[in-house]
C-alpha cells in the first residue's frame, strides 16, 4: 500500500539516510544550504491530517512548511499554532480569483484580509496558490497586476522557485509528478526523472540518484493508515483524476 502512513516515515527516513538537510521555504528562500529538501505540505482538507504530518517531523527533528486555505475544511485556529510552535513554517494556500468568480480587485481585498487573521496566529512570510482544478480562474493571475512582497510576502513557490535549480515532487493525482492529473500544480523544469510510486522515489534516496536540492509537495489528506479511510480517499481521488484527464484535454 502507497500513501500511508508508515510509507511517510519511510520516506522522510530515506531523506535523512540520504544526507538531506531540512529547511522550511522562507529559510531556503534567505539561505539555501547545498545539499536540501523543502517539505511543503498543502493543506486542502483533514487539518488534522498535517498536525499529525508537522509531529512526525518533530520527532525526527525536521521542519516543513504548511499552507493553509482560508475555508473551513482547512483553517483550523488551534491546529494552525499547534504546527507553529512544533517549529514549522505557516503560509497561506490562496485562492481568492476563484473565491472572487475572477473579480481581481476583490481578490486582492480577499487576500489582505485572510492574511492578516493567518498573521494573528502565526508569522507568515510565504504564500501557495492553491489550483483549485475545477475552477476555470488561476489564482496566479492575481500577480499580474499586483505585488505580494508590498505585504512583506518575501516569496511564492511557482513564482520564485528556479525550478531547474530544485527538483520538484508532488503527489497531485494521489501519483508523483503525474501531469496526466495536474491542471496547475506544474513546473517548467530541465529534470526528466519520473516516478509514479513512493517505494521508487525511496530506491533512487538510498542509491543517491537524486539532485541535491528537492521540493517536495505532499497534501496530507492523501496519506492514510486507516484501510477504509485510504480505501474511501483512493476512490474519491480516481474520480478526479478522471475529471481533471477531460479538464486538461479541454483547456489545451
Amino acid at each position: 500500500m502507497d500513501f500511508t502512513i508508515q510509507k511517510y516515515k519511510e520516506l522522510l527516513n530515506s531523506m535523512k539516510e540520504a544526507g538531506y538537510e531540512f529547511q522550511t521555504y522562507q529559510d531556503f528562500i534567505e539561505n539555501p544550504k547545498e545539499k536540501v529538501i523543502i517539505l511543503r505540505h498543502d493543506v486542502d482538507l483533514k487539518p488534522k491530517n498535517s498536525l499529525l504530518f508537522a509531529s512526525i517531523q518533530n520527532e525526527l527533528g525536521i521542519t516543513g512548511v504548511f499552507y493553509f486555505r482560508a475555508v473551513k475544511e482547512s483553517w483550523n485556529e488551534e491546529i494552525i499554532k499547534k504546527i507553529s510552535s512544533l517549529g514549522h513554517e505557516i503560509g497561506y494556500h490562496y485562492e481568492n480569483i476563484t473565491t472572487t468568480k475572477g473579480n481581481i480587485k476583490l481578490a486582492f481585498e480577499d487576500f489582505r484580509k485572510n492574511l492578516v487573521l493567518l498573521r494573528k496566529l502565526t508569522p507568515v512570510s510565504t504564500i501557495c496558490m492553491h489550483g483549485s482544478p475545477l475552477s476555470k480562474y488561476d489564482s496566479k493571475d492575481l500577480w499580474k497586476t499586483n505585488d505580494y512582497k508590498t505585504l512583506g510576502i518575501i516569496a511564492e513557490p511557482y513564482f520564485d522557485t528556479d525550478f531547474n535549480e530544485v527538483f520538484y515532487l508532488t503527489d497531485t493525482g494521489r501519483t508523483w509528478n503525474s501531469e496526466k492529473f495536474s491542471v496547475r500544480d506544474k513546473v517548467t523544469t530541465k529534470f526528466t526523472q519520473k516516478f509514479s510510486k513512493t517505494n521508487q522515489i525511496i530506491t533512487a534516496l538510498n542509491n543517491n540518484k537524486l539532485p541535491n536540492k528537492i521540493m517536495f509537495t505532499f497534501h496530507p489528506q492523501r496519506w492514510n493508515n486507516n484501510l477504509l479511510e485510504w480505501l474511501v480517499e483512493l476512490n474519491n481521488q480516481n474520480l478526479k483524476n478522471v475529471i481533471k484527464r477531460v479538464l486538461i484535454q479541454t483547456r489545451k
